[in-house]
């Protein structure tokens, strides 16, 4: 029986956990947490759980020298450590976080000791390149050449779910939502670099209609300039990645950037204070008579606009203490994720969706390949599944020794996104492609 380490416990790793087990690997599970990890391989016998601070560098090192395949669900400052130990046990290793400078400098160690390292294997980034490289490549064979690629993923509250103003419930780290609105965005349109700066993320948006979804948000997300490479996108004069929301949001963030809600820097003057006093000292008005009011003329809004009711929703004005953090972000982040977590019967939802123009001689086509894929009831979340079921078939295919390669990669060759999107498939994840003709 192979053996399966597995770093991690946390939100989206159950059903790669129980796939696993099911497919009769021995899975060690190591956490932080160990409750955490029990209750993953509860009723498995070929399921261990064990507390594992990952700091402990020894009891790291024993681990990966004990398994056969690593699978880090670690926060992705930790992979590199855990990779320089599989390539020095020569043991394979599955991340689904996006490739770091510094995780790409092991492709050749990797390669040397005959290992694969495989990131990006998860939902976006993963399943959104291995969908977009289907086509990519089926355009191909039939002669011709894709010139523009747009693709958009958001990870949003089902319809029936969505019960708050803000039209978002958190699947993933509240924190890590927060971050990602202040990341600079960049991508190539009509042959044109375009570059958005952190401060006008959420003032560059689109109204996106989906067949099958509904009608969204799009904005930047990141760089897309590096998929002109990746995806082998030669003659494409537009390539652009973007995250959805539910309409709304993206005024609502901006209100809240220009409120200084997104600002980490340390702060020695908040202990002690409430959300109230935290609102009066981000707009200067410590003696305000109507803080909604004063907070309103401050961003330039109405007392009674949508912006200023969903502050008051969520608490900004309260006199509550602030969390014990050390800056703005985090204690927004923390009433965020107060108020916009998941209920144990919500249903969340997955939309992922890409936009092709393929170009064959004089002719031109549209292809749209869009997933849309909702939680489970009493089950588990579409988040979960469709970040841990790819990285999940993907560690059973290397122990199958059905996948070969050695060295970092992602899942951009057909080796590797074939068989993962035919068996994510039958486990019901699965994309709708239509082909329209281009006037």
């Amino acid at each position: 029986m192979k053996n399966v380490l597995v770093l991690g416990a946390g939100l989206v790793s159950r059903p790669l956990v129980h796939y696993l087990l099911q497919k009769e690997y021995h899975v060690k599970v190591a956490s932080r947490t160990v409750s955490k990890a029990e209750a993953l391989i509860k009723g498995f016998k070929n399921g261990v759980a064990e507390a594992l601070n990952v700091n402990d560098e020894a009891r790291l090192e024993t681990l990966v020298k004990e398994c056969d395949l690593a699978i880090s669900l670690l926060p992705y400052t930790h992979h590199v450590q855990v990779a320089n130990l599989c390539i020095q046990y020569r043991k394979h290793l599955i991340t689904t976080s996006y490739v770091s400078k510094a995780m790409q400098e092991l492709h050749q160690p990797a390669k040397a000791a005959g290992i694969l390292i495989l990131n990006e294997i998860g939902l976006d980034p993963g399943i959104d390149h291995m969908s977009a490289m289907k086509i990519i490549h089926e355009v191909e064979k039939k002669g011709g050449k894709v010139v523009s690629f747009r693709s958009y993923c958001g990870g949003l509250p089902a319809l029936q779910s969505n019960t708050n103003p803000f039209g978002y419930k958190f699947s993933w780290s509240p924190r890590g939502v927060v971050m990602a609105g202040r990341n600079n965005g960049q991508f190539l349109q009509g042959g044109e670099v375009i570059f958005i700066p952190g401060r006008d993320l959420f003032k560059n948006y689109e109204l996106l209609t989906i067949e099958g979804a509904g009608t969204f948000e799009g904005y930047t997300n990141r760089d897309a300039l590096p998929y002109k490479a990746l995806y082998g996108l030669k003659d494409a004069h537009t390539i652009f990645r973007g995250t959805l929301r539910n309409i709304g949001w993206c005024y609502t963030m901006k209100k809240a950037q220009e409120l200084g809600l997104f600002d980490d820097s340390p702060r020695e003057d908040l202990k002690g204070l409430t959300y109230l006093d935290l609102m009066h000292k981000l707009i200067g008005a410590e003696d305000s008579y109507d803080i909604q009011e004063e907070t309103a003329l401050f961003l330039g809004l109405e007392k009674h606009s949508t912006v200023i009711k969903k502050f008051q929703w969520l608490g900004l004005f309260d006199a509550e203490l602030l969390p014990n953090e050390n800056n703005v972000m985090d204690m927004f982040a923390a009433l965020l994720l107060k108020k916009l977590s998941m209920d144990k019967d919500d249903l969340d939802l997955i939309v992922l969706h890409h936009e092709f123009i393929a170009r064959y001689g004089k002719k031109e086509e549209r292809i749209t390949s869009t997933l849309v894929d909702t939680g489970i009831p009493k089950g588990d979340s579409a988040m979960s599944r469709t970040v841990s079921l790819p990285a999940a078939i993907a560690a059973n295919l290397i122990l199958r020794g059905k996948i070969r390669m050695a060295g970092v990669h992602i899942p951009v060759q057909p080796e590797i996104y074939e068989p993962v999107l035919k068996e994510l498939e039958s486990m019901g994840v699965k994309f709708v492609e239509r082909t329209y003709p281009v006037k």
